[in-house]
């Protein structure tokens, strides 16, 4: 077999449909969307069928969908946006501890303009408990933002019950769903939410493409000025392609989504069990069962995530080991220390994600692959050999 690619988090390949759909707009429909002359208007009318086939993914009205360049783009401009719009009504955000560096990062900014953040805890499988929100609220509390799912552990949020909390209170809630969107079923007026940040290239799109939804009526505060593109709400000339590209993505993953995720559910749960009854020390991380239906994720005691990765990869199988924007840091990450593993634990974090093709083989594949790998690292780690002796006398 030729190999297996399991990291569609980090990227994935545009599907021919995709391709076919952004080609025209790199050489004769060239145009500047702005532009007034037929040239400009056919870009004009592809980026309007693109908004149209991105709202129709969540559910929500075209002139709702606002077009950017990326999930972290999208996820800046709702909490600054969304904040500084709404400041009169309060300075305090209230956000999950596991959220993507974007919304943490995006939060440390407003701090030092003012604003006051409150982090909420996760269990153990990682999920946001209501009642944990509701304390976190203050009469101040502005902003909420939750994750619909972890990109890391996979977990999906029970966000109906938080947006209602928030609804009943008068508070704008917004959902980091870059993971969700293409993936499963994401329809914004259930859960009710006031903005939802989503990337094309989850959902088979092509990188540089992306949407925030702000829901009609709710202020926000642009980050980019210059033209009046979007409505002046996202100034800069508009990616035509890849928007193209991106709307022709949302309408085939919306169409694929039932038949692709029963597969994927299957194909998961064997992946799963798998590695758990073929290795010993092994922590699944994330919730068994509530969890995106593509995504395994563990960690493997006594193992560096890096070293299983650069190990599978020479056998033809690419794998991440925690956020693809947070593996080169070398710091524990802190969706796994959120969740109360110790560090050393954590730096054994591997993460699967798959491709609506991956087949039954594949999975096979890799539960053959890894055993020995892990096997062959952990002879050369001396946690392991101490585990051991202490295994050992215990018995």
């Amino acid at each position: 077999m030729k190999g297996f690619y399991a990291d569609k988090q980090a990227a994935c390949p545009i599907r021919s449909e995709v391709w076919e759909a952004m080609l025209p707009f790199f050489q004769e429909n060239f145009g500047n969307a702005q532009s007034l002359h037929s040239v400009g208007q056919k870009a004009a009318v592809a980026l309007e069928k693109a908004r149209e086939q991105v709202a129709s993914l969540i559910n929500c009205q075209p002139e709702e969908i606002i077009l950017v360049s990326s999930g972290s783009e999208a996820n800046n401009l709702a909490i600054k946006g969304l904040a500084l719009a709404n400041q009169s009504r309060g300075n305090h955000i209230v956000i999950s501890a596991i959220e993507h560096v974007s919304v943490l990062k995006s939060v440390k900014f407003l701090e030092k303009l003012g604003f006051r953040s409150t982090l909420v805890p996760v269990d153990e499988y990682g999920l946001v408990h209501p009642e944990r929100v509701v304390e976190a609220l203050t009469p101040e509390t502005v902003l909420v933002s939750i994750m619909m799912a972890n990109n890391e552990i996979g977990t999906i949020q029970p966000l109906t019950e938080i947006s209602q909390i928030c609804q009943d209170k008068g508070i704008l809630f917004h959902t980091d769903a870059v993971a969700a969107v293409g993936n499963i079923l994401v329809d914004v007026s259930q859960p009710k939410v006031q903005s939802l940040s989503l990337a094309a290239d989850q959902f088979g799109g092509p990188k540089g493409a992306a949407a925030l939804y702000v829901k009609k009526g709710i202020k926000i505060t642009p980050l980019i000025d210059g033209g009046n593109q979007e409505n002046g709400r996202r100034a800069g000339t508009e990616n035509i392609a890849a928007i193209a590209g991106m709307g022709k993505a949302a309408e085939l993953a919306s169409s694929e989504m039932e038949a692709n995720n029963k597969n994927l559910k299957q194909l998961r749960d064997k992946l799963i069990q798998g590695v758990l009854d073929k290795i010993d020390e092994v922590i699944l991380t994330g919730h068994r069962d509530r969890r995106l239906p593509h995504h395994a994720s563990f960690c493997i005691k006594y193992v560096e995530g890096e070293a299983m990765l650069l190990s599978l990869d020479l056998k033809g199988i690419q794998v991440a080991s925690g956020s693809a924007c947070t593996s080169k840091s070398l710091r524990t990450s802190h969706v796994l220390t959120a969740i109360g593993l110790d560090p050393a634990v954590a730096q054994g974090s591997l993460v699967l994600t798959l491709l609506p093709e991956t087949g039954e083989q594949q999975i096979d594949f890799f539960l053959e692959n890894l055993p020995s790998i892990v096997q062959r690292l952990r002879e050369m780690s001396p946690l392991y050999t101490k585990y051991l002796k202490e295994k050992r006398n215990v018995h």
